[in-house]
């Protein structure tokens, strides 16, 4: 007996010292593989022989630097396994030509599966057309607009407005960063329009909610596993629950809570009477759809919900910290629309120079830097790029905005008069613009996300005058799956006198 324990201990010894060599082996080959500067267009053999943080602070200058200078506005990184475009003509062909052809893919839906699970931003074929025919419903109809409008009055008006005043009252020496305070701002309006819920994140003498930040940390980690060059790094991570994965895992768990939450409230009460996005959701469906399913659908209001508005808005008054001349047009038009401090929707569609500063701003600073895609078939790009099965093909809005190929020689200026004709916001094609993505996949949420963040801008420029200190700074972003700037905005509220 005690000689078959023997061989037992022995035969684990030399199967975890023969685990142990393989990973160490296996982690040798992956660093080489991460630092070889390998690429097949010159462009990328001169760039990539350095670290991109040498020259870059954000990975998104990086990119942007490489497809400017080259002549297709396409280039293909072999060390990511990726091919990357900022040709509209690319992303018209990705995101509607051949759009069978671009899904989402499974090695995506894998990266970023358990913390979005199949919802609509994660999924493809007949379960991404249910969610989206059942969203386009409800997000379309004029009693949720209306509804949704008069949320985030009331969030403005009792919440918004107050603090700033609060903050403004101390004779400029307060500051506040503005990041967290739209964060918060867009977390309570996206769960009262989604889930009827208020979990007054508001109030800023409380700590972020551990919800909150446990969002962001799955965001954050999510993200981290699409920049890993090699799958089966992240994934033998999760088996082993250790590191980024385990911390993953935990923040994984505290939003599943909520959601969770959220869901036993709404079949408690029944959804027949609820006006939040997941009632009539729930209602439309007309039968018992899995907690799991609605789950997904939870987590995917709160991202397309929360994290774009925070995003889109900080950047907003970053730039019009930068830009004095477009602040005072702005208020101009403000003051020329707005009789009262009661904000109406007809006044917000007549603010033309208002919507052309905000795409303007969403421009130069997309929410979403970047989308990919996984070619179902071999492919041919119209600019001529070969694109082999399984390629992941990743579109760059970010880097679109900042090419004098597609907005000319004054594309890195803050210029909102490129979107008016005659005063009035014109519109460009979104495959030039596809901040919003485009095609069938077009964002069903981007007429209420304007609205909202036209209401805050509008409001709030016409009592203060946020001032970010570090108005002259290029921003730093940190990693997630919307962009967000590294140690927050801080920003001095002054009365608009």
């Amino acid at each position: 007996m005690e000689m078959e324990i023997v061989q037992v201990q022995n035969y684990l010894s030399h199967l975890f010292f023969t685990f142990s060599i393989s990973f160490l082996f296996f982690s040798l080959i992956v660093l080489l593989l991460w630092f070889r500067p390998w690429c097949n267009c010159h462009i990328c053999k001169t760039y990539l022989s350095f670290s991109w943080r040498s020259e870059f602070s954000n990975f998104s200058d990086w990119y942007t630097h490489l497809l400017k200078k080259s002549a297709t506005g396409t280039v293909h990184i072999h060390v990511l396994g990726t091919t990357i475009t900022a040709n509209p003509a690319n992303v018209e062909h990705m995101l509607k030509t051949r759009f069978e052809n671009y899904p989402k893919g499974k090695q995506f839906s894998s990266i970023l599966g358990d913390f979005l699970g199949q919802g609509i931003f994660n999924s493809d074929g007949d379960m991404w057309r249910f969610q989206r025919k059942m969203a386009s419903l409800e997000l379309g109809s004029v009693s949720v607009r209306s509804y949704a409008f008069k949320i985030v009055s009331t969030e403005i008006n009792d919440r918004l407005i107050p603090f700033l005043q609060s903050i403004s009252d101390r004779n400029n020496s307060g500051t506040v960063d503005v990041q967290d305070l739209f964060r918060r701002f867009a977390l309570d309006t996206i769960c009262k329009i989604s889930f009827g819920l208020d979990p007054g994140c508001l109030d800023l003498n409380l700590p972020m909610s551990d919800f909150a930040n446990a969002f962001d940390t799955a965001s954050r980690l999510s993200a981290l596993r699409a920049t890993t060059t090699a799958p089966i790094v992240w994934k033998l991570k999760r088996f082993l629950n250790v590191g980024s994965e385990k911390e993953l895992k935990h923040a994984i768990k505290i939003v599943d809570g909520l959601a969770q939450a959220v869901i036993r409230e709404r079949r408690k009460i029944g959804f027949s009477t609820g006006h939040d996005l997941l009632s009539r959701f729930m209602g439309a469906v007309q039968e018992q759809v899995d907690d799991k399913f609605l789950r997904d659908i939870v987590v995917s209001f709160l991202l397309a919900g929360r994290d774009t508005v925070a995003s889109g808005l900080t950047t907003f008054f970053l730039l019009l910290s930068q830009n004095p001349a477009v602040a005072s047009a702005i208020r101009e038009e403000i003051e020329t629309n707005k009789k009262d401090d009661v904000l109406r929707p007809g006044q917000l569609q007549n603010m033309h120079y208002v919507h052309a500063a905000l795409y303007e701003s969403l421009r130069l600073y997309p929410p979403v830097q970047f989308d990919s895609k996984f070619s179902a078939e071999d492919d041919v790009l119209p600019d001529g790029t070969v694109i082999r099965k399984g390629t992941r093909v990743m579109y760059h809005p970010y880097a679109m905005g900042r090419m004098e190929s597609i907005w000319g020689e004054d594309c890195m200026e803050f210029k909102p008069e490129r979107w008016l004709r005659d005063g009035v916001f014109t519109p460009e094609s979104l495959f030039k613009y596809p901040v919003f993505q485009a095609g069938p996949r077009v964002c069903l949420g981007k007429e209420l996300s304007i609205m909202e963040m036209k209401a805050v801008i509008v409001t709030i420029m016409h009592r203060f005058n946020i001032e970010v200190l570090m108005s002259k700074e290029k921003p730093q972003f940190t990693l997630g799956l919307t962009a967000s700037i590294k140690g927050g905005v801080q920003a001095r509220i002054l009365h608009q006198s």
